[in-house]
C-alpha cells in the first residue's frame, strides 16, 4: 500500500504549496483510517523539504517518480521516501532513503544497533543503515517485480540534522554502510550523486505501480525453514524492533553467569515475530557454544518442527535443543546458559501429565539458567492453568537474584501486518477499547460467512495453493471420534454439517498433514503456528445480547480441559472465576482469529452474534 505517488516534479510542487505534510496526512487519514500525530506531521514536513533540496537538479529527471510512506508487503512497516527512475543502460532503480531527524547516536557495541534520544528518553534502535537494507530486503523478498530481478533496490539513509561524530559512521558497522550507506547533515551533494548514480533517465515503465500492484510471493513458514537455520543459513530478516531484542538477549546470554543472572521479558502480540526471534537466538546461542535450550509448553510447535527436522537432527539432537516447559522440575541450578521461552503466558504451575511435579514453571526455568528470555501475550492465556504473566515471571526473577529486563515487539507480521486488524479485533471482541470500531480501510482479508458449508469450501479452495489453510474451532463440541472412528464431532444439523475434530494419530502435526485440512483443528493444535488462511467456526461460548460480547463457560465440550477448575473457583470467588474464564473464552477466538496471516473466515453459530460482527463491517 502507497500512500502518496508523484513524479518529482509535482513533488516539488507539492512542496512548494507548503502543505506536504498535511497533503500526507490526509491520505493516511483516508488510506488507513489513523490520524498522524503532530509530532509526525512536522517530521514530514521537515525532512521532505530536506529531500527536495537533495534532488532538485536538472540531472535528476523531473519525471522521477518520488514515493512517500510505501508500506511493505505483509509487514506494518512502511519506507519514508523512494525515488524510482533508469541509469544510462535503461535499468529501472528504486532508491530506498530511510529519513531521520536525530541530533545525536552513541555506539552500543551490538551488531546494527546505536542509542538515540526519543520523546521518551534514551533507547536503543536499529542502525539507520541497517534499517533502510532490511526494509528493502523485505521488499526484495515479498514482491515477485523486485525478486525476479528487473527492479534493482538502493537502499540508503539521510540524518539530515545529524553532524559527523564519527559514531553513524564507525566502522563497527561497516558490513550495513557497505550495504546502505548514511548521508549525514553535511553530506547532501554526496546523497544528491549517489541518486544521480543510479538514476539519468525518468520512470518510464510505472516502476513504483508494479512494486505497489506486484504478486505477492508466498510468505516464509518458519517451520519449512527451521532445517536451514539451524545449518547457519539466514531465513529471515529481522527488522527494527526485532533487531533490538534479538541483540539485546544475545548480548545477555553472553555476559550472564551463576553471580550474573539475566531474565529478559519480551511482549509482543500475534504476528510480531516472536518464534522467530527465539529461534534464531538459539541458532546464534548454540554457534557461539552456550548450552541453550528453545522451550514451549504447547506441544504443538515442538511435533511440527521434529517432522520438519527429520533427517537433519537425531531425536535426541532435537531433544537437547528443544524441551517442554516441565522438563526442569529436577534440573540443577544454572545448568543451562541460555533458556529461550516461546509462548511464556502458557506456562503452568506445576509439571507433569497429572499436574502433580514440582513447585512453579517459571521458578524451575530462572533456577535452572543463567540467562533466561521469556516471550509473552498474556491476551493469548487460553486456559485456567496458564500461569505466564510479567509479574510472576518478575516475582521468581528477584527471588533468584536475576537482573530484569523489559522489551516489546511490536512489528506486525501476521494479518498482513494490519495492525489495525487486530486492533478491530480486540475492540469487536470488548477485551479493549480502541479506535478502530468499524472494519474501514484495513488492508487483511476478513469475510463473515452465513453457513459453515461456505466456510470449508473457501478453506478447501485456499488450501489448494500451498496446504496453508485450515479450519479450526472453539471447543464446544466433544471428541467422540476420539474412540469411535465413524462419528463426527462438530456437527450442525440445520446445515447438515459435520466434520471431525483433527486426528489423534496426526496428532499435533494437524496443521502440517494435507489431508488434515478436511478436519477441524482447536486452540491446543495452532496456538504458537502460522497459517496463510485460517476459517474459524465461532461456537455458542462467545455471545452477543444487546451489544454486549457475553462468554457462556457452559457451552464448552466435556471434554476440553482448559477450563479445568472452573468450579471449584466458581464456589470459592464467584467474581473473579466469572471475569478469568470471560477472558479466556475471548482470548481463545482473539487467537484463533489471528491464525491467517493473510486472511481469516469466520462462522458464527448465533444469529444475534453473527448480525453484531457484521455490523461491525
Amino acid at each position: 500500500m502507497l500512500v502518496y505517488q508523484a513524479t518529482k516534479e509535482k513533488f516539488s510542487s507539492d512542496i512548494l504549496s507548503n502543505n506536504i505534510e498535511n497533503i500526507i496526512a490526509d491520505i493516511i487519514k483516508q488510506k488507513l483510517n489513523f490520524s498522524v500525530p503532530k509530532n509526525q506531521i512536522l517530521a514530514f514536513k521537515n525532512s521532505l523539504i530536506y529531500m527536495d533540496k537533495v534532488i532538485s537538479d536538472s540531472e535528476i529527471p523531473n519525471d522521477s517518480g518520488v514515493a512517500i510512506e510505501f508500506q511493505i508487503p505483509q509487514t506494518s512497516k512502511r519506507v519514508d521516501f523512494i525515488l524510482t527512475g533508469q541509469d544510462a543502460e535503461k535499468v529501472d532503480h528504486a532508491i530506498i532513503v530511510e529519513l531521520k531527524q536525530w541530533e545525536e547516536a552513541q555506539l552500543t557495541g551490538k551488531d546494527g544497533i546505536v542509542s538515540t534520544r526519543f520523546a521518551h528518553g534514551l533507547a536503543e534502535t536499529s542502525h539507520p543503515s541497517y534499517q533502510a537494507w532490511s526494509y528493502a530486503a523485505l521488499i526484495n523478498g515479498f514482491n515477485e517485480a523486485v525478486y525476479d530481478g528487473n527492479i534493482k533496490l538502493n537502499p540508503c539513509a539521510y540524518l539530515h540534522n545529524y553532524k559527523d561524530n564519527g559514531v553513524i559512521g564507525d566502522r563497527f558497522y561497516q558490513e550495513y554502510l557497505d550495504k546502505a550507506p548514511a548521508f549525514l547533515k553535511n553530506d547532501a551533494l554526496k546523497l544528491r550523486d549517489f541518486i544521480k548514480s543510479f538514476v539519468k533517465y525518468g520512470d518510464k515503465t510505472n516502476i513504483m505501480y508494479r512494486i505497489e500492484s506486484g504478486k505477492i510471493r508466498p510468505s516464509k513458514a518458519l517451520a519449512d525453514s527451521l532445517s536451514s537455520m539451524l545449518k547457519g543459513n539466514q531465513e529471515f530478516v529481522m527488522i527494527d524492533d526485532q533487531k533490538v531484542v534479538y541483540e539485546t538477549a544475545l548480548s545477555f546470554a553472553k555476559k550472564s553467569s551463576e553471580k550474573n543472572k539475566n531474565v529478559l521479558i519480551v511482549q509482543g502480540g500475534p504476528g510480531t515475530g516472536k518464534s522467530v526471534v527465539a529461534i534464531n537466538l538459539l541458532v546464534q546461542a548454540t554457534k557461539f557454544g552456550l548450552v541453550s535450550k528453545y522451550v514451549t509448553k504447547n506441544s504443538a510447535p515442538r511435533d511440527v518442527y521434529s517432522s520438519k527436522l527429520t533427517g537433519t537432527l537425531k531425536k535426541t539432537e532435537f531433544c537437547n535443543l528443544f524441551s517442554g516447559s516441565g522438563s526442569f522440575v529436577n534440573c540443577e541450578k544454572n545448568v543451562f546458559d541460555f533458556l529461550i521461552v516461546d509462548e511464556a503466558h502458557r506456562l503452568n504451575q506445576k509439571s507433569g501429565m497429572f499436574k502433580n511435579l514440582g513447585e512453579n514453571q517459571v521458578k524451575e526455568i530462572i533456577n535452572s539458567a543463567k540467562c533466561s528470555v521469556f516471550f509473552i501475550d498474556e491476551d493469548q492465556r487460553v486456559t485456567l492453568s496458564d500461569i505466564g504473566s510479567k509479574a510472576e515471571i518478575v516475582k521468581w526473577a528477584e527471588e533468584a537474584g536475576c537482573q530484569v529486563q523489559f522489551l516489546e515487539l511490536a512489528s506486525q507480521f501476521r494479518c498482513n501486518g494490519s495492525d489495525g486488524y487486530l486492533a478491530w479485533l480486540d475492540n469487536s471482541l470488548q477485551i479493549r477499547e480502541t479506535a478502530n470500531v468499524k472494519f474501514d480501510n484495513i488492508d487483511y482479508d476478513f469475510k463473515i460467512v452465513d453457513s459453515p458449508n461456505e466456510l470449508r469450501e473457501i478453506i478447501l479452495e485456499k488450501n489448494k495453493l500451498n496446504n496453508r489453510a485450515r479450519l479450526v474451532a472453539g471447543y464446544c463440541w466433544n471428541w467422540d471420534s476420539q474412540l469411535n472412528k465413524v462419528a463426527y464431532d462438530i456437527v450442525i444439523p440445520e446445515f447438515d454439517f459435520k466434520m471431525r475434530w483433527n486426528l489423534k494419530v496426526d496428532g499435533n502435526l494437524w496443521l502440517i498433514k494435507p489431508e488434515s485440512v478436511n478436519e477441524i483443528g482447536c486452540i491446543h493444535t495452532c496456538q504458537g503456528l502460522d497459517l496463510d488462511y485460517v476459517g474459524v467456526i465461532v461456537g455458542d461460548d462467545l455471545i452477543v445480547r444487546g451489544g454486549q460480547v457475553l462468554t457462556d463457560p457452559s457451552k464448552r465440550a466435556r471434554t476440553d480441559a482448559s477450563l479445568k477448575g472452573f468450579g471449584v473457583l466458581l464456589r470459592n470467588n464467584p467474581e473473579e472465576a466469572k471475569a478469568r474464564v470471560k477472558l479466556l473464552i475471548k482470548n481463545t477466538y482473539r487467537t484463533l482469529m489471528t491464525r491467517g496471516m493473510k486472511g481469516c473466515y469466520v462462522y458464527f453459530t448465533d444469529n444475534e452474534t453473527r448480525d453484531y460482527f457484521k455490523s461491525l463491517l
